[in-house]
């Protein structure tokens, strides 16, 4: 088996991540002034919102002081220390225009790429110079997660503003690569799927994928290098659905999402599909 040299994999999520950072930045220009005020699927956060996260992001990676904001008690959507180092982001930026924001992601974008190009990391069990929050993280992380976050993000402001599209992109494409190790979990734990059981779970669409998922004798679901031929459940997605509930955006019911084969599993995997790191 051929493992990809650490500098290769690395250097690949760098440039997804720089696309992914252009598709934002572009679709960020397009929108009207009172776009940015649209609500989106994630709670307490506008468009503007999620703009300014990933402003923040970018910008504390680049090495830019943060303003140090209090963040208020009681948000329902502020669980843990690195969601209360996103929320002050995103309050520091509360007042900003929506051309400021654009601004200062894009500049950030363009000091992480000149840093990136002239040290570029080898080590993916690293641990970079600069992480959100300080979070423990090494360089796999910080990279496999960044073009994640943002092609979400970018999709979080396209369903906002009824500007579908660039569901085709390679950071959606990412995205679902870096989802499907959490869809195991789901099958096993959260379905509840017994030993010999086995999930297909084919997305369709403009990025697609065919991915096949078993449960052995430990009790331990564990993906599979094909799709089950005779599967206990096929759950079936389009592109912006397996987007929209891996990331915990909306409830089953608010998809198109389908499933043949074992009700009770089928409807539990489904259900129970948000694995967004």
């Amino acid at each position: 088996m051929t493992t990809t040299p650490d500098s290769v994999r690395l250097a690949g999520y760098v440039s997804v991540w720089r696309r992914a950072c252009a598709d934002a930045i572009a679709l960020l220009r397009e929108l009207e002034p009172h776009e940015w005020d649209a609500p989106t699927d994630l709670d307490g956060w506008d468009v503007r919102a999620v703009a300014a996260h990933l402003a923040h992001l970018e910008s504390s990676l680049a090495g830019n002081p943060q303003e140090r904001v209090s963040v208020p008690e009681g948000l329902a959507h502020v669980r843990n220390p690195m969601s209360t180092f996103t929320e002050m982001g995103v309050i520091a930026r509360r007042d900003w225009s929506g051309q400021q924001i654009i601004d200062e992601l894009a500049d950030a974008v363009a000091v992480r790429e000149a840093q990136l190009e002239a040290e570029p990391p080898t080590d993916a069990a690293a641990r970079p110079p600069k992480t959100p929050g300080g979070i423990d993280w090494d360089w796999e992380t910080l990279l496999s997660n960044r073009p994640l976050d943002l092609a979400m993000h970018e999709q979080d402001i396209r369903r906002a503003t009824d500007r579908a599209g660039n569901l085709d992109s390679p950071a959606v494409a990412h995205c679902i690569r870096r989802l499907t190790p959490g869809l195991a979990m789901v099958w096993g734990k959260k379905a509840g799927a017994a030993p010999g059981q086995s999930l297909r779970v084919v997305v369709s669409g403009p990025t697609s994928a065919d991915l096949g998922f078993t449960v052995g004798d430990d009790g331990r679901a564990v993906p599979l290098t094909a799709p089950p031929a005779e599967p206990t459940v096929t759950a079936r997605l389009g592109t912006e659905d397996f987007l929209v509930l891996a990331g915990g955006r909306r409830p089953l019911e608010r998809t198109r999402a389908t499933y043949d084969g074992d009700t009770a599993l089928g409807g539990a995997f489904l259900a129970n599909l948000a694995v967004t790191p």
